[in-house]
């Protein structure tokens, strides 16, 4: 129900469109029923962000629990959203929008508004949601919402301007929200793989829950006349302990590239404020893989935390899958980025088609000055690949309290390589086996690690010329110590060989990189070993 501001205001709003003679086909495709405008603007979203935090959370009520509930994973897989009625269909702009239906496994409500500009201010109206959007079976309880139930997420679809995409808009998207803060996007080998999140509140801190906030507002702005490369997006975020604003400008090129702005206020403490948050997928690689666990040689979409710190050192972290959940911390100020990466990409290490190989790496460009925090990185036990195990994320010095806001700008870089690469060489595998000799008696818990890397300052190493290992741990023994060139031919493709006896029984932090006297020839190995 409207009070009489509202009402006079969408009333005024519904007048200064009418008199620029916007035609509603301008905001959005046909078949969408819209809601009366209202004006709109970053800043007054960012306000009312900031009044909510001051009040006490209010969940939204329970939306037909009893019928969400049956849209089970079969029932929602059937719910098929149809491209005719898309937001912006038929433009302007080249990427229609689509939208995902509510069910068991995605029960909040989130609304969706269209944006467009009438004499210099922005109206917003919203996208009233009608299962006659979708193709749904005759008996699907779907039919049973009531009318403006919302929907779950959306999806930004390929370009429906046939010479600027390869790809069908009406089967294939590019970006898609969906559940709580989670977003994601395919990279330059056209694949899903791992998300980014909004926010991450105390993941893996003991004895408190993991909190997800929601995603509950979401407004397009309706694209002006001749772009066909990006879409702009506002996202309102809510919950127990946090609310926010998002201002995503998203980019489809070779790559996918996220300009955010965000705005943040906390509502109460939180123990771990995870910002910029990434989680993917490591089951397990070469590295270390159980005996027959699989058919697949490797089950990953991520291999590997890559970190460009304040000091401009590049360091690479290889993922493990632990048999408890662990917590990482690489303290920093200023960091230039970071990112989950999957670097591996020869089909025959996976021999799967669902196309790990193929899966992208995202790169976190950090705009500013961030100042200390660390970058840290959780890892939690998975005996399957179908459970998100990997989160990593920056979170600042300074305590999160109530009351604290944040206000960041960066760069969600969806490749498949990095897009400022290192030009030192880079690790592409790290394996682990039996220490000690062949043919002689092997020493009781000691392990054999082989690290590779390849790259150019590697390739110019002079003949008869072997790296040095720098080699550093906490406690425990190295030996063996060595670096060799891989014998397959391949220019600059060296490996570093050594032992290691572990002393006790807790978690080691091993670094490592090759030099040739003064000249560093490799980035950073960091590796977190579990002895026994």
């Amino acid at each position: 129900m409207l009070d009489r501001r509202s009402f006079l205001a969408a009333g005024g709003a519904a007048a200064a469109l009418a008199a620029l003679g916007l035609p509603t086909e301008a905001l959005a495709a046909n078949g969408l029923q819209l809601s009366q405008p209202s004006p709109f603007s970053f800043d007054a979203l960012v306000a009312q962000a900031k009044a909510l935090a001051g009040q006490p959370y209010v969940a939204a009520a329970p939306l037909a629990p009893k019928v969400l509930d049956r849209i089970d994973y079969d029932a929602h897989g059937k719910i098929k959203f149809d491209p005719a009625n898309a937001l912006f269909r038929d433009g302007p702009g080249a990427f229609p929008v689509t939208f995902f239906h509510l069910g068991r496994f995605f029960q909040a409500p989130v609304r969706m508004h269209v944006l467009e500009n009438a004499g210099g201010d922005a109206f917003a109206r919203e996208v009233l949601y009608s299962p006659d959007y979708f193709s749904m079976p005759a008996d699907s309880p779907a039919h049973q919402l009531p009318p403006g139930a919302g929907f779950a997420g959306f999806r930004l679809q390929e370009s429906r301007l046939g010479d600027q995409s390869k790809l069908d808009w009406q089967k294939n998207d590019w970006v898609a929200f969906l559940g709580a803060s989670y977003f994601r996007a395919i990279g330059e080998l056209y694949q899903y793989g791992l998300s980014a999140r909004g926010i991450a509140l105390d993941v893996a801190v003991p004895d408190k829950p993991e909190e997800f906030p929601n995603f509950t507002r979401f407004y397009f702005e309706t694209p002006a006349a001749g772009n066909t490369t990006s879409m702009t997006v506002y996202a309102l975020l809510e919950g127990p302990s946090v609310t926010g604003v998002f201002k995503f400008v998203m980019q489809r090129t070779k790559a996918v590239i996220m300009d955010i702005d965000a705005r943040l206020f906390m509502r109460r403490d939180v123990a771990r404020l995870g910002l910029v948050p990434l989680t993917s997928m490591y089951w397990y690689s070469e590295t270390n893989k159980p005996t027959a666990i699989d058919w697949r040689p490797e089950v990953h979409d991520s291999d590997g935390l890559a970190i460009w710190n304040g000091a401009g050192e590049r360091i690479w972290r290889p993922l493990n899958n632990p048999t408890q959940t662990r917590a990482s911390a690489f303290t920093d100020t200023r960091p230039r980025g970071f990112g989950l990466l999957q670097r591996d990409r020869v089909f025959d290490h996976y021999q799967d088609g669902v196309n790990y190989e193929k899966r992208p790496s995202l790169w976190i460009e950090l705009l500013g000055d961030w100042g200390e925090g660390s970058v840290q990185l959780i890892e939690i036990p998975t005996d399957d690949e179908i459970h998100d195990n990997i989160v990593a994320f920056w979170v600042p010095k300074a305590d999160a309290k109530a009351g604290a806001s944040y206000s960041l700008q960066y760069r969600l870089h969806w490749t498949d390589q990095e897009p400022f690469p290192s030009p030192l060489a880079h690790c592409v595998a790290t394996r682990i086996g039996r220490g000690g000799q062949p043919g002689q008696p092997r020493p009781q818990g000691v392990r054999k690690f082989m690290v590779e890397f390849i790259g150019q300052p590697l390739a110019t190493v002079p003949f008869g010329v072997k790296p040095e290992v720098v080699l550093t741990a906490p406690r425990g023994k190295f030996s063996y110590v060595f670096a060799e060139a891989v014998p397959n031919g391949v220019p600059g493709h060296w490996r570093a060989q050594f032992d290691y006896t572990p002393e006790g029984n807790e978690p080691v932090d091993m670094r490592m990189y090759l030099k040739v006297g003064d000249q560093t020839l490799t980035e950073t190995w960091l590796y977190q070993y579990q002895p026994g």
